[in-house]
């Protein structure tokens, strides 16, 4: 097996977004006449996507929002994460000499994220990372998100190859979950954030390889590509 291609998840992989996500989540519930959650909280509703993360944040013991009451949620969210977008976020450990790393293979690289479109070019232009992507593919650009294996199933197509050769690399279930079912290598980060905590890495199941950073990852595929090559 060759690798011919990575796509990366973009929120808890790349970039810790969590402080401008959070920042929007509150003062959406501020203006909706809600007590805030804070960053703690909003980290664990973070991952399937805007629509869920609203629902979330608006879902009290009483039981979730109604259609309206997610409608309003919806659009103050937007309107404010507009504003925050990128102001906090920050690259995690390893991420920009991995990605170097993977360029410097000759690899195509493809952002593949349950973020909407309109804020997924702006935070990788603001956090200075776009001109690694050839292709990037958000919630809103098929017709499934994450953990459905159409959104890297499109990516791989954008960057054609057949996804077997694709590698997919993210931090929750829902990313494994995905590259599985698309037929994907599934590379694992330990950091980010998902709903049931630090994603695992249990064995070839769920996942190929559990990385400690982007970097760790780059190096795991040029051992893959140099043993594939003087076994062929």
């Amino acid at each position: 097996m060759v690798v011919k291609s990575v796509t990366f998840d973009l929120d808890g992989t790349l970039l810790d977004t969590i402080a401008d996500l959070a920042a929007a989540c509150d003062a959406m519930m501020i203006e909706l006449g809600y007590p805030p959650h804070g960053v703690e909280k909003v980290r664990r509703f973070v991952g399937k996507g805007m629509g869920v993360l609203v629902e979330r944040c608006l879902t009290t013991p009483a039981g979730r929002p109604n259609a309206a009451l997610l409608a309003l949620g919806i659009a103050s969210f937007r309107r404010h994460y507009t504003e925050f977008n990128g102001r906090a976020a920050a690259e995690y450990a390893g991420v920009r000499e991995g990605l170097e790393a993977f360029r410097s293979l000759g690899l195509p690289l493809g952002v593949v994220t349950n973020k909407p479109t309109a804020f997924t070019g702006p935070l990788l232009e603001r956090a200075g990372l776009s001109d690694f992507f050839l292709v990037s593919v958000s919630g809103d650009t098929t017709a499934n998100k994450k953990p459905h294996p159409e959104p890297i199933l499109h990516a791989c197509t954008l960057l054609g190859v057949r996804p077997e050769e694709n590698l997919h690399i993210g931090d929750s279930d829902n990313d494994l979950l995905a590259a599985r079912a698309a037929g994907c290598l599934a590379f694992a980060v330990p950091y980010g954030y998902t709903e049931a905590g630090p994603v695992q890495c249990m064995d070839r199941a769920n996942c190929d390889a559990l990385v400690s950073t982007l970097l760790d990852a780059a190096h795991r595929v040029a051992g893959i590509n140099k043993k594939s090559r003087h076994t062929s």
